[in-house]
């Protein structure tokens, strides 16, 4: 109990952000649509997230070592709602995409901050079970925040403004707390192709999972409307994603002590492509709650969510322990460039072939992949188990890093 309301403010800070920035992503591509932006700039605006998003990863570290983690967290979090609430007085795509760009380069940096924090309040013994709690109060976040935009009116000021005061609220957690910040390393250099050397599988799964995820929450939006979804529906649309893949860790950790890591990527990206035909062939009628579009997007979810997770933990299968943070650090720059050219590819299909067309790419690029994953079998066969399935976040390379020195650690005991 006590570690917990050591915690209590990092917990609290990391949902009020979660629920604010969250929220941003739907809230500017339906506003982008009242505008009259064309979907194209729609996803470039989704794009220029992830290029912000990419550089505060590599980045944020070094601010900490310079200015301590509180110091770096207001900046960040002061940068975001600057951008924010920008959005409706600087009305076009161009300027958009920049505060986009300082959007994601303030989401990487709060988390970066946070993470790290949380990570020194930690132990040896308790690290995992709490870090588990953060991931749920972290998701409970993210579904608050898809569920935030059915009652925000698209375009308005008063949309953004009340996006602006949630992260406003997430300063006081860390201004009021008596916890003391911890120093920080200096960062390690950074080897960006260490995936491709390490594993080639885990790495174009990194890249495909961040192009489907990231076209669904910056351009699905736009394929709710081009399907006549209402705000509603749309938010319901969004959530079901999330809440998808937030479940489907505990039974993808499940299988993945029973089954090859390999295969099991291949079974999910299977389910994902059935799951993306699914979409396309239900998606002309939204005429209950209860519609197969709305169990097809939840299963969509659960499939594609975790093969980042399931292709990190097998590439650290075949990594040293030395390479760990630097396979982190690899992976999401893989993850990032999926996230920024898929919401530009995503937006011209919709405006070339139609909403349902979205899924249709979908399809392609998982079933690229499991082609791909047979031709790594027959080139590398017979890998054995080394590490077990963890939940792998996409948010820093601190904790990721220090959580599988920890799994480390457990292994040659």
């Amino acid at each position: 109990m006590r570690t917990l309301l050591s915690i209590s403010a990092l917990l609290v800070t990391v949902f009020l952000v979660q629920t604010g920035i969250g929220s941003m992503g739907p809230v500017a591509a339906l506003s982008a649509i009242a505008y009259g932006f064309s979907p194209f700039e729609i996803g470039l605006i989704g794009a220029a997230h992830f290029v912000g998003f990419i550089a505060g990863c590599f980045l944020t570290p070094y601010l900490l070592f310079r200015v301590s983690h509180s110091r770096a967290f207001s900046a960040m979090a002061g940068l975001a709602v600057i951008s924010v609430l920008l959005h409706p007085i600087l009305n076009h795509a161009i300027a958009w995409m920049i505060l986009r760009i300082f959007i994601g380069f303030s989401v990487a940096g709060s988390y970066t901050a946070i993470e790290s924090w949380l990570n020194s309040k930690l132990t040896q013994t308790n690290r995992s079970r709490f870090f588990s709690f953060y991931k749920l109060v972290d998701m409970a976040g993210g579904l608050l925040s898809q569920a935030l935009i059915i009652s925000l009116t698209p375009g308005t000021y008063l949309s953004f403004s009340i996006i602006a005061i949630v992260i406003c609220l997430s300063f006081l957690p860390l201004a009021l707390t008596k916890s003391v910040p911890p120093d920080i390393e200096v960062p390690t250099r950074f080897r960006p192709i260490l995936a491709i050397e390490i594993s080639p599988l885990a790495a174009v799964g990194a890249v495909i999972v961040g192009a489907t995820s990231a076209a669904v929450r910056m351009v699905g939006p736009v394929f709710g409307y081009e399907s006549n979804f209402s705000s509603t529906d749309i938010g319901i649309f969004l959530m079901l994603f999330i809440l998808g893949g937030a479940l489907a860790q505990i039974p993808v950790g499940f299988l993945a002590e029973h089954i090859n890591k390999r295969r099991l990527i291949v079974m999910l990206s299977a389910l994902t492509v059935v799951s993306s035909i699914g979409l396309q062939f239900f998606s002309g009628n939204l005429a209950a709650v209860a519609n197969p579009i709305f169990v097809m997007i939840f299963l969509f979810g659960a499939t594609t969510i975790p093969l980042y997770s399931l292709s990190a933990t097998h590439a650290n299968d075949l990594a040293d322990p030395d390479d760990y943070t630097d396979l982190s650090a690899s992976l999401i720059l893989f993850f990032g460039l999926g996230a920024i050219t898929s919401p530009v590819i995503a937006s011209l299909i919709i405006d070339q072939f139609g909403p349902n067309a979205m899924f249709s790419f979908f399809a392609a690029l998982h079933g690229g992949m499991i082609i791909f994953a047979f031709y790594r079998s027959r080139r590398r066969p017979g890998l054995p188990f080394v590490s077990s399935y963890m939940y792998i976040p996409r948010t820093t390379l601190l904790i990721t890093a220090r959580l599988r020195r920890q799994r480390t650690r457990k292994n040659r005991l």
